[in-house]
């Protein structure tokens, strides 16, 4: 029986609601229409930072317009708790590391994994580092995403730097509905592939 993600997260957030918390959380985003209904979701429970790391985006201009708009979404959207931002460096050459001899795998296939990994790491490094209670990824809104697999790599990797993951799958109760729709309001620069050189000549 598959694990409902999104009712573990509630009952997550119940669970510390109840003691009248606000823990922080440290949120990896991959872009700005992603990350638009899953800000809107957990600027309700928590202190988010979020954290740009996507080394997987193989242009370097991809990788800026992308940054620069989701620090747009964050100033112009509104939230009940202020969202901090911060970004990891442009590393592409980690990312091609880690997908060496898996170039021709299909979306979602084992390279995907590798790369949710890849920035899950980093995540929970620096929310390690800035002292962080949960951190967690927008990557689940997507339907392209296998929230097992990354709810998966979540546990590995708290395991690793000590942090709770907030286990989620955003997608659900029409999170991915509502990101296209936040998109459109926002008029937010919406991609139409994932970011790597691979992707996009699949697309």
């Amino acid at each position: 029986m598959k694990r409902n993600y999104r009712l573990e997260m509630e009952r997550e957030i119940n669970s510390f609601e109840k003691d009248g918390r606000v823990p922080s959380l440290l949120l990896h985003c991959c872009c700005a229409p992603c990350s638009s209904s899953v800000l809107e979701q957990l600027t309700d429970h928590f202190y988010v930072t979020v954290y740009f790391y996507n080394p997987n985006i193989s242009s370097e201009e991809e990788y800026i317009k992308r940054k620069r708009e989701l620090e747009r979404l964050i100033a112009e959207q509104p939230a009940k708790r202020s969202v901090a931002f911060t970004s990891g460096p442009y590393e592409p050459e980690k990312f091609e590391a880690i997908a060496a001899g898996l170039e021709d795998e299909p979306e979602r296939g084992s390279r995907c994994h590798r790369c949710y990994r890849l920035r899950l790491e980093a995540a929970g490094r620096e929310a390690s580092r800035i002292g962080a209670d949960y951190f967690t990824t927008t990557l689940s809104v997507s339907p392209l995403k296998d929230a097992e697999v990354l709810n998966s790599i979540g546990a590995s990797v708290s395991e690793m730097c000590h942090v709770p993951y907030l286990f989620s799958d955003f997608k659900k109760k029409d999170g991915f509905l509502r990101s296209i729709r936040l998109s459109e309001e926002y008029h937010l620069y919406r991609q139409d592939y994932c970011g790597c050189r691979y992707s996009k000549r699949q697309q």
